[in-house]
């Protein structure tokens, strides 16, 4: 990735969502996002989920669809200038790796799954993008399989949740076949206060100032509220107009038979699980009303993008808030860390390393310690376990799972099996990375500011590494050990180490 983006240039993100699938193009003006081009269409990932949680291949093809349209309207957009986010969905399904793959021969980037409380960190950014400051926000938006809920100020968010609960899942349990009633509004409603119940006393006590819905169900049923004459003169969503939503729509026995002026046919379907989502929301919550935003997580996909260039990602903050939670040593972390990135220099030409496996292994050296918080013995599994199941700012999944690998594989015992694993997860690369910080980790065992030796690392070819390391080689006994040993390391992973300096024998 370059270091700037300059203005008029484009910015593209694809947002995977449970029930639509949004493309949004931007250009960069004076440091703003500027939307020149949108696209949605009815995916509904989240009802081609079986019983199983397996997409079927009818849910995976109408995705596929779609995502070649996308990638139609993509144009000059670079592809490092797009980002493309998968949600619960994806989340949710076990065989999410497949429809992956198959999308990875239509897409120029990789779908990156994210959290749920990344995913409301990005929509809270888009929200709070898109809106005049209006002090403490809480943002509700209520999606296919999941409903973000996020208090912040000004930019930053304060509490971010996701909860199970999603106008796609909630159609396919409690309206199925169309069919309204009072029981089955009742039920949602009830299954939705659930949801909502554990977070509720923390978000009250936090208190907002405003509240803004920012989903497709939300934006649906306040032009209904406008429409129908529901709406306060601020043309906000209120309590008063939902409960008479709520009454009207109970009148009607099928969706099918439903007549709301302004009602898009794409939404009729799963309008009553939407409607008793946001009751219950407004419910629990006690909110009285809310204003409507069009940002959401696609906007805020791009400005976290934009963040990147502009040396504000999001991930570097987050990765120094982990060193500080674990209390890992930070002097220790910033030796490895230079060390990391003069071996990736060395040899990043020949391996075709990028600027994102850059990255990846400076947050990944960085980072490298934070298991002995829990434990000396194995801290490697634990800091890793610890990468993988953590929310954490601004990653996706995967990029966590790369991450976790790196920390698991700095240490110890390299296992053939460990190998396969680590191919199947992020290819040769993630491998290579792995073996640059084991090497940037044991060089500075002395965890000392003194004057480590002259080292070069040297590429032959990919199963073929040089590591020179120059001056007196006396100062550091344990160091001459330890590459003596990596060399049969490098082995069980099928690279050939040579290590040049007047105490070893190749």
């Amino acid at each position: 990735m370059s270091d700037f983006l300059i203005d008029e240039e484009l910015l593209a993100a694809i947002d995977m969502g449970s029930n639509s699938f949004h493309l949004a193009i931007a250009r960069v003006d004076h440091g703003e996002v500027k939307k020149v081009a949108s696209m949605s269409e009815k995916v509904q990932l989240a009802a081609g989920l079986d019983e199983n949680k397996n997409l079927t291949e009818a849910a995976q093809q109408r995705g596929l669809a779609c995502l070649a349209r996308f990638v139609g309207r993509l144009g000059a957009v670079q592809p490092n200038r797009l980002r493309i986010v998968a949600t619960n969905a994806l989340r949710q399904a076990k065989n999410g790796h497949e429809f992956i793959q198959k999308a990875a021969e239509i897409l120029p980037k990789p779908i990156e799954i994210i959290a749920g409380r990344e995913e409301a960190r990005l929509i809270y950014l888009g929200v709070s993008h898109t809106m005049a400051n209006s002090g403490r926000r809480l943002v509700v938006d209520i999606g296919g399989g999941s409903t973000e809920l996020i208090i912040g100020e000004e930019f930053e968010p304060i509490h971010t949740e996701s909860v199970q609960m999603g106008c796609v899942a909630f159609t396919k349990a409690y309206f199925q076949d169309g069919e309204i009633s009072a029981k089955a509004f009742d039920k949602a409603v009830t299954a939705a206060r659930k949801e909502i119940s554990g977070i509720a006393n923390t978000y009250k006590e936090a208190g907002w100032d405003a509240v803004v819905g920012s989903s497709g169900t939300i934006k649906a049923c306040r032009q209904i509220c406008i429409n129908m004459g529901w709406s306060n003169d601020k043309e906000q969503l209120t309590r008063e107009g939902l409960e008479k939503l709520k009454d009207k729509l109970l009148k009607y026995k099928y969706v099918s038979d439903m007549e709301f002026e302004g009602l898009k046919e794409d939404r009729r379907a799963v309008l009553p699980a939407g409607i008793a989502i946001l009751y219950a929301v407004f419910d629990v919550l006690g909110i009285n009303h809310l204003v409507y935003s069009d940002g959401a997580l696609r906007e805020g996909v791009m400005y976290d993008l934009l963040g990147r260039f502009k040396h504000e990602d999001i991930r570097d903050r987050s990765v120094h808030a982990l060193i500080g939670r674990y209390n890992a040593d930070a002097k220790q972390a910033e030796r490895v860390v230079q060390t990391a990135q003069k071996l990736f220099n060395d040899v990043a030409s020949e391996l075709g390393l990028s600027v994102e496996d850059s990255d990846l292994l400076r947050r990944a050296a960085y980072l490298h310690e934070i298991g002995l918080a829990i434990s000396h013995s194995g801290y490697h599994r634990h800091g890793a376990y610890l990468l993988q199941h953590s929310d954490i700012a601004g990653f996706s999944q995967v990029d966590q799972n790369h991450l976790s690998h790196l920390v698991a594989h700095h240490r110890r015992k390299l296992r053939a099996d460990a190998k396969i694993d680590v191919m199947k997860v992020g290819g040769s690369k993630l491998l290579w990375l792995c073996l640059l910080l084991r090497l940037s980790v044991l060089v500075n065992h002395s965890r000392s500011d003194e004057m480590l030796p002259a080292i070069e690392l040297k590429v032959e070819n990919a199963q073929q590494w040089h590591l020179s390391v120059s001056g007196d080689a006396k100062q550091w006994p344990l160091l001459v050990a330890e590459l003596h040993d990596e060399q049969q390391q490098f082995k069980n992973w099928e690279i050939e180490l040579s290590i040049q300096s007047e105490q070893f024998v190749n």
